[in-house]
């Protein structure tokens, strides 16, 4: 029940209460002391009840008015006596001054208890900024570490990479060399064959390094998002055709991004080929494309694959983690860093469906970003 309907219905207990008392009282002869003295006291009740519901007011209100009743039957009573008893008139002075006191402090009560509760809320809001803004600063000082190995580790990365990428080129040419020299049939072609073909991996692995390590381009352009994927998807189809992949993509209009689009294909492709790895006995691969409710591009990734442990998602863009044996544990963490720099977000999840699900969130153009920053304010939470 609503407060105030509950204050009427004290209002009608105590008017009720009033009146019965007022008839009893009327109905009750001086004769009959007992009674009447009984009676008489009884309107104290309405009064300290109005007086404890509602406040200084309320216990004025209800004395006067049972003031009011009171006189009357004092004269009809006491009228053919030549004294009328002077308690009779300090009752009526009662009256009031317990309305009075009852209503005054039931304010004051009233008045502690609600700054009380006041300041509970205070504190309890000044409690929740506080532990929001905790967990702001664990999270930025998170991101200020994270920076710092991605930083330190882009370095060594970097300077690892060229002084491998180099001597493979020698390792490689020499093995063309010795296989081009040898018959067809001649059993060390294929040790040559071998030696080729794991020059190349450890080929894609420098590259790796090397575009974990490569800062961001400084050429920031408009590009469009949609049009990016498109291209991916045809790049990637005869492998997704071979894998035994259907996809599914939910494509909606988006505004433009800005940035470096070719870091942007490589972030769809790694998220593309991630997924086509986790379904390697086949599955389904669901694509979506919208805007927020605060203008940013968001991207979806879903697989069906056999998802990611709960235990591993934290770590999943960390660079050097994998879960695949043969992994170098810097796709994802690539994709990361392309899209920190870039100003966006990404988060992954295992989805309620099954399969790991990541969501990206970027960007439009008209809210570029300049080195590292938004040149807006809009929450990019999602």
């Amino acid at each position: 029940m609503s407060k105030p309907n509950q204050n009427w219905l004290k209002v009608a207990f105590i008017l009720f209460l009033v009146t019965i008392l007022a008839l009893f009282h009327y109905l009750t002869g001086i004769e009959q002391s007992p009674y009447y003295g009984f009676y008489c006291r009884l309107y104290y009740l309405p009064i300290v009840l109005a007086g404890l519901w509602f406040c200084l007011r309320g216990g004025v209100l209800v004395a006067v008015l049972v003031s009011i009743l009171f006189a009357p039957h004092i004269f009809f009573n006491w009228g053919q006596f030549d004294v009328i008893p002077l308690e009779y008139y300090f009752e009526i002075i009662l009256f009031i001054f317990t309305g009075f006191v009852t209503g005054l402090m039931s304010s004051r009560i009233n008045f502690q208890s609600m700054r009380a509760e006041k300041n509970m809320k205070q504190l309890e809001e000044s409690f929740t900024q506080l532990r929001e803004q905790a967990n702001l600063i664990v999270e930025i000082e998170d991101q200020l570490r994270q920076a710092d190995r991605l930083t330190a580790l882009g370095e060594l990365s970097a300077g690892m990479a060229h002084e491998i990428r180099n001597p493979l080129g020698s390792i490689r040419g020499t093995a063309e060399i010795l296989r081009d020299a040898l018959p067809d049939n001649n059993r060390y072609t294929e040790f040559s064959q071998i030696l080729i073909k794991e020059v190349d991996r450890l080929n894609r692995v420098v590259e790796d390094f090397l575009n974990f390590a490569r800062p961001t381009t400084d050429e920031q352009r408009d590009f469009k998002p949609n049009e990016i994927l498109h291209e991916v998807l045809q790049l990637c189809w005869q492998q997704i055709t071979k894998s035994r992949i259907k996809t599914h993509w939910q494509e909606k209009p988006l505004p433009a991004a800005v940035g470096d689009a070719a870091q942007f294909k490589q972030v769809f492709l790694n998220l593309i080929l991630n997924a086509l790895q986790a379904m390697s006995a086949g599955g389904e691969l669901w694509i979506e494309t919208a805007v927020n409710a605060q203008q940013q591009i968001v991207l979806t990734f879903r697989d069906s694959g056999p998802g990611i442990p709960a235990a591993d998602l934290d770590r999943i863009f960390n660079p050097f983690f994998t879960t695949k044996a043969k992994g170098t544990g810097l796709g994802l963490a690539i994709t990361y860093r392309i899209i920190q720099n870039h100003c966006g977000q990404i988060s992954v999840k295992n989805s309620s469906a099954g399969g790991a699900e990541f969501t990206m969130i970027l960007k439009p153009a008209e809210y570029p970003c300049r080195d590292g920053v938004a040149n807006d304010t809009t929450d990019t939470t999602h």
